[in-house]
């Protein structure tokens, strides 16, 4: 399985960097200057999140309210979701990445990317989804088709 590398090489960088990061900074401004940026990068990241948040929420209900399949919203919940674990890790490299996930153009943007590469598992198997054309056919697969409708049985 080719994700085990790379998540083994994220799991042994991100600390190294994180730890060559405050170590930089602690020397130029100081410990407890730094162990407050820390703190308060994650109290701000907790409050950002929670508006994020229930905007995304919000979002989700609408789009459900209009009957629209809000997949881009799960995923921006998702990701707003990784933002939140990565604001709450000390460090200053993963809190960055945590507030660039905070940034809705950004996220949209990325969640549109995630699922058209269908990097979510949300890919389409024959019968789901699919533009459907005149006729109820669907027009992006041959394949069995189900047909409504309703039977008796003359004896």
């Amino acid at each position: 399985m080719r994700s085990f590398p790379s998540l083994f090489l994220v799991f042994l960088l991100v600390p190294i960097v994180e730890i060559y990061l405050l170590i930089k900074v602690g020397s130029v401004i100081g410990a407890l200057p730094t162990v407050f940026m820390v703190v308060f990068t994650a109290v701000l990241g907790a409050f950002l999140l929670r508006v994020q948040g229930f905007a995304t929420l919000a979002q989700f209900q609408r789009n459900l309210a209009e009957g629209q399949l809000p997949a881009t919203t799960l995923i921006e919940g998702a990701l707003l979701l990784l933002a939140g674990a990565l604001l709450l890790t000390p460090g200053f490299f993963t809190d960055t990445v945590g507030f660039v996930l905070l940034v809705p153009p950004l996220r949209r943007r990325l969640a549109g990317y995630l699922l058209r590469r269908g990097l979510f598992g949300m890919a389409q198997g024959p019968g789901q989804g699919g533009h459907r054309g005149q006729g109820g056919r669907a027009d992006d697969h041959q394949g069995p088709r189900t047909i409504e409708g309703e039977f008796h049985r003359d004896d």
